[in-house]
């Protein structure tokens, strides 16, 4: 199978997991159009991670904003010079962070709303997500230097991570496949990103496949 007989495909993870990074080089590899998530462009994030209370309602509505706008209209103009669409995030994505960061009342306010924008979009045809312990993911955040990122703690990565994976256990209509990257370095080491790209080229049932490259032998 060939990557782009999936017509859209998401790369998701944990902040540090190298979902952007991804996502990127399968575009410029293989053709396809690309859809890169514009956090830097919020001015709600820096903030947030300074006061986490005070600033994650309005962080969270305006994040659902600007994803769905820009999946609205990535998703629904076809280019016809690129053979599938690629992204590095999912408008779930939205919901995930939201039912951490926000209190129980202000959340079912925003899940009503998240609810009647989620289902004017499509779903991706396989969903991508990249497995990374906390330790990787603090030395990946370290290393790319964003210094709104610098003060992220652990804790905060593992409710994250858990909120992801709760979510995936939960979906009975999607191709979802989990992908433990632990032993891998698919930015540096072109065997490992062969492989990923093999992984990902396969053809799945609808589910969740979970491969762990590192224990394969």
């Amino acid at each position: 199978m060939k990557l782009s007989e999936y017509n859209f495909i998401s790369i998701e993870g944990n902040i540090g997991a190298g979902k952007t990074t991804l996502a990127t080089r399968i575009a410029n590899d293989y053709n396809a159009k690309l859809i890169l998530e514009q956090f830097e462009d919020n001015s709600f994030l820096p903030k947030f991670y300074l006061d986490h209370e005070k600033y994650a309602f309005p962080l969270e509505l305006s994040f659902l904003a600007e994803r769905f706008e820009q999946l609205k209209k990535e998703l629904t103009h076809r280019d016809l010079f690129t053979d599938f669409t690629i992204s590095d995030y999912f408008i779930h994505k939205s919901f995930i962070f939201a039912r951490k960061n926000l209190p129980d009342d202000t959340f079912s306010l925003y899940k009503k709303l998240f609810e009647i924008i989620s289902e004017t979009l499509p779903k991706p045809d396989l969903l991508v997500y990249l497995y990374l312990d906390i330790k990787h993911l603090l030395r990946n955040i370290q290393s790319r230097g964003r210094s709104y990122e610098q003060n992220i703690e652990a804790e905060y990565l593992e409710k994250i991570q858990h909120s992801y994976l709760d979510f995936i256990k939960k979906q009975t209509s999607m191709r979802i496949l989990i992908v433990d990257t632990n032993n891998m370095d698919f930015v540096h080491n072109e065997e490992d990103y062969k492989l990923i790209i093999k992984l990902i080229s396969q053809k799945y049932p609808v589910g969740i496949t979970l491969i762990n490259p590192g224990q394969e032998d």
